[in-house]
């Protein structure tokens, strides 16, 4: 028998005071039995960063073909390709071909990673990179509760969220582009 996947239900409560975006959101999302909870959280947290209003979860894990994140248009464009890890050269560049954006979160041990694979596309024109420390993913992952109750702020590109356990500054870093370059 096949593992299912586990549901998590949301309330996310989304201040970007850098783009004028003031929204209170309530989903479920699903973790893939294979997914650990830092990789789940740097989905949520990049449907936060790029918050937009035809944004959602793509089958990431569980299909290739398709993001951890991404924007369509009303008629089916994918306007905005979000993968979150540290995805290979050719995966850049393969998916910067299906969308009019790309963007990555990426975490984790990032120094080899950076020199071989983003070192490979840095000249993808929609590529635009942002590095969340593995620090601050580690503790919003400590002990994470089926129900995620996040306020979350990001004012001058830095991002506060507050939960139950209190306010969690988050590192984040730009490697390539720009949070103004890619409209948000």
């Amino acid at each position: 028998m096949a593992l299912q996947a586990t549901p998590y239900k949301v309330e996310l409560s989304l201040t970007d005071m850098d783009r004028n975006v003031y929204d209170s959101l309530r989903f479920s999302m699903a973790r893939h039995p294979s997914e650990t909870a830092e990789r789940l959280l740097a989905r949520l947290l990049a449907r936060a960063v790029w918050h937009a209003e035809h944004i959602e979860f793509g089958r990431g894990l569980s299909n290739v073909d398709e993001p951890a994140v991404w924007e369509k248009s009303l008629d089916g464009r994918i306007l905005h390709w979000i993968e979150v890890g540290q995805p290979t050269a050719e995966r850049m560049t393969w998916c910067s071909r299906r969308g009019e954006r790309l963007s990555v979160l990426a975490y984790g041990s990032l120094r080899t990673w950076i020199s071989k694979e983003l070192g490979a596309v840095r000249s993808l024109k929609n590529l635009h990179v942002l590095a969340i420390s593995q620090a601050s993913l580690n503790h919003l992952a400590e002990d994470l509760p089926r129900t995620i109750n996040w306020s979350v702020m990001i004012s001058d590109g830095d991002v506060f969220i507050t939960d139950e356990r209190g306010q969690h500054s988050i590192e984040l870093e730009w490697l390539q582009g720009e949070r103004g370059a890619v409209g948000v």
